[in-house]
């Protein structure tokens, strides 16, 4: 009964989901003559290019064309179960003509609109094909049910023959009920092959849509140089950043705490012999100063790369993290290996940010962390149950972590609806190395 059940539930999804993929053909085939109208619209508008009030009606469509065309990305990526990125270039802030140039010199722009025409030919064909199979399938299976509400005879073809106004169905003409009941055995192998054709079909539809609506291996190239600049520029200046903050803190700290000991020091020493009692108190200022000097040092260099993180990795200094938080966090830590240094240090700072975002502004009863490694990717997130609403703005924490990041080639993402929960997920691309650590799952 288990293999029976096993059996009829594996049927079930796979017809779930081949009736999901027909309707979907019937809005693909809908969307065909839409982006044919698109297709004749921007030929139109080219060639009327050279009329100025015809600009803006070229911008609407491009922009709509756009819009068509990531719409088919979204969709054959759920298909093809591969992410297809959007291979346009970045456009001009401002000026018209700027950015009607831009989109004019984007070999994106050709790609679409030629995409337009073969998706408004073979891809019509595929989806129709499977359009087809599935009114065709349900056709036979409802020809007896059907069949005594229909118009009744019509003249015959031919002097032999009396046809009925349904006429040939497949192999069988039908000409009453008995005739109409044996026409529907062909649903049989009609459903079959819409059966073993429906996903084939569309796969190789949405092959089709990657294949043109994919970004090319220069736009590719010429993205990742200019996201490899934007990388450096942000990491140069995220780098001088913390060293004008490491100056500052030296300067404003641990510096004016030493030279402050140092004028102690000389005043106790001149004291000494005349008022060893003024001395002694100065003695014990310069004791204190040495202290919170030490302190702040401790501080700086904690901030700077803590000790806990060259100690116990990624894991521990995550866990010491939740401890310091000022209500209850969630651990849950599961990595194979350490990361690499680097790797570990913004790991690090990106989750204390985070935290400390949470503490902030959030105004949480629940916290968690979990940090694992998938697809050699080191994986982190941070949610809560908070009031929701967070963004990510410039010159804000989530920014500045996203700033660190990126000279990694890492990402941050944030879902954070209006009413919670916020859940920031951060990944960095890392190998792993070091001795194995076992999976941690701790409250902080």
């Amino acid at each position: 009964m288990r293999a029976v059940d096993l059996l009829s539930g594996v049927t079930r999804q796979a017809a779930a989901v081949r009736l999901r993929l027909t309707a979907r053909a019937f809005g693909l085939v809908f969307l065909c003559f839409v982006g044919m109208g698109l297709a004749i619209t921007a030929v139109v508008a080219v060639g009327m290019v050279w009329l100025i009030l015809v600009i803006p009606v070229l911008m609407v469509v491009v922009t709509a064309v756009r819009w068509f065309a990531d719409l088919h990305r979204r969709w054959a990526s759920e298909v093809l179960e591969t992410p297809i990125p959007r291979p346009y270039l970045p456009l001009p802030e401002r000026g018209v003509l700027a950015r009607l140039l831009a989109l004019a010199k984007d070999p994106a722009t050709w790609r679409d609109l030629l995409w337009l025409l073969v998706n408004a030919t073979a891809g019509f064909f595929l989806v129709g094909m499977v359009c087809t199979l599935a009114m065709s399938t349900i056709g036979f299976a409802g020809l007896p049910v059907a069949w005594p509400f229909l118009p009744e005879d019509v003249p015959p073809r031919t002097d032999e023959d009396f046809r009925s106004l349904t006429g040939d169905w497949g192999l069988v003409v039908v000409t009453d009920w008995q005739s109409a009941l044996l026409a529907s055995v062909q649903a049989i192998p009609m459903l079959a092959i819409w059966w073993w054709a429906t996903p084939r079909l569309i796969r190789l539809d949405a092959r089709l849509m990657s294949w043109f609506l994919s970004p090319t291996d220069a736009s590719m190239l010429s993205a990742r140089v200019e996201q490899l600049a934007e990388s450096r520029a942000e990491t140069v200046d995220t780098q001088a950043a913390e060293l004008r903050r490491i100056e500052r803190d030296l300067h404003d700290g641990a510096q004016a705490r030493l030279v402050s000991l140092g004028m102690s020091l000389g005043l106790a020493e001149q004291l000494m012999a005349n008022d060893p009692d003024a001395a002694q108190e100065l003695l014990a200022e310069a004791r204190e100063s040495t202290g919170l000097a030490l302190a702040e040092l401790r501080d700086l260099v904690r901030g700077i790369h803590p000790p806990v993180l060259a100690d116990r990795g990624l894991q521990g200094a995550v866990q010491a993290l939740a401890l310091s938080y000022p209500g209850e966090v969630d651990v849950e830590v599961s990595l194979p290996a350490r990361p690499e240094p680097t790797v570990e240090s913004a790991g690090y700072f990106a989750v204390a940010e985070a935290l400390t975002n949470v503490a902030k502004h959030a105004h949480a009863s629940q916290v968690w962390v979990q940090v694992w490694y998938a697809d050699g990717r080191l994986r982190l997130a941070v949610g809560d149950d908070g009031k929701g609403g967070a963004r990510i703005e410039p010159a804000g924490g989530l920014h500045g972590v996203e700033r660190r990041l990126a000279a990694f080639d890492g990402t941050v993402s944030l879902t954070s609806p209006q009413g919670g929960p916020t859940i920031v997920t951060m990944e960095l691309p890392c190998v792993l190395s070091s001795p194995r650590i076992s999976p941690s799952s701790e409250t902080g």
